[in-house]
């Protein structure tokens, strides 16, 4: 089958993300190991004005992530492979079987914490969209930035410290580029993050990881991860490495996946693989107002595929 699953990172987040999966009975686990992580009702987390820390932000994408595939799982055909944005690559192993939901959302606590903790003060990110790479790369060599994220030609993410990121969009818009200010606020998939890949490496020797029972496309390469070496390496030198989501996905494509479903919450990674590939069927589920729509279009959106 032609089934790709693609899980979001942080940006999205909103009080509602949780309404599709709060009734259904398959997310129940994933919902109340979510509770035990955050301290709280992962519905109440994601109402909260700190959904946006790093400590909230990345268990609760997971969560979303794993509850929403929980409560589609048996109603849809087993996915080609999975590919996750950002912290959205750790849901996708947990997706992949690499481990189970619990470590998924231990592990992203502990990963918000290291970066939290290696994070220089007054940093974040940005979106630059109209540079190419060469150019844009020269504006980071200059200003003392990196990017972080490159989601296309001419979009990418970058991080920094808040001075270095002020300073390249004042140059980058100058040049015609349009920047965006995103709320995260740890220059991540950057070398400031290197203490925190080494650290995270570290968490990941410990916890309880195996073979992944299906293809993990891997944020840094875009080649699918298929045993625990590469499941520990590649999910630990993301936080410090630049995160080629446009490889990714051309790798997905090349690989025979014909139809994306985003797993919530919003619809970003939708909205960027839609134009970018006209042939293929690509939808989030953030776009139905329940499971049983979403699963409904992959089965009708597999056929059409054929």
């Amino acid at each position: 089958m032609s089934l790709a699953l693609l899980c979001p990172g942080q940006g999205a987040q909103h009080a509602g993300m949780f309404d599709r999966v709060r009734a259904v009975a398959a997310a129940q686990p994933v919902l109340a190991a979510a509770a035990e992580v955050l301290g709280r009702p992962a519905d109440s987390a994601a109402a909260s004005e700190d959904r946006f820390e790093n400590a909230n932000a990345q268990p609760l994408l997971c969560a979303a992530s794993l509850a929403h595939w929980q409560g589609l799982r048996d109603r849809v055909p087993t996915p080609l492979l999975v590919a996750g944005y950002s912290i959205g690559e750790l849901a996708a192993h947990a997706i992949a079987g690499s481990f189970d939901a619990a470590t998924c959302l231990s592990l992203s606590r502990q990963r918000a914490h290291l970066m939290d903790e290696a994070s220089p003060p007054q940093a974040g990110m940005q979106a630059v969209l109209g540079l190419e790479r060469e150019p844009l790369q020269a504006l980071c060599a200059a200003y003392d930035a990196h990017i972080a994220i490159a989601n296309g030609a001419d979009h990418f993410i970058v991080g920094g410290r808040l001075d270095a990121l002020q300073a390249l969009a004042d140059a980058a818009t100058a040049r015609g580029a349009d920047v965006r200010p995103l709320p995260v606020h740890v220059p991540a998939h950057t070398p400031l993050l290197a203490d925190a890949a080494r650290g995270f490496a570290q968490v990941l020797a410990e916890a309880s990881i195996q073979t992944p029972m299906l293809p993990v496309l891997a944020g840094i390469d875009a080649r699918p991860v298929r045993d625990r070496a590469a499941v520990e390496r590649t999910l630990s030198l993301q936080l410090a490495q630049t995160v080629e989501w446009a490889q990714v996905m051309r790798q997905a494509f090349e690989r025979g996946a014909r139809v994306f479903l985003q797993l919530g919450p919003g619809t970003a990674l939708a909205r960027m693989a839609a134009p970018a590939y006209p042939c293929c069927e690509v939808r989030a589920v953030e776009e139905f107002r329940s499971l049983d729509g979403a699963a409904n279009w992959v089965h009708a959106a597999l056929g059409r595929m054929q």
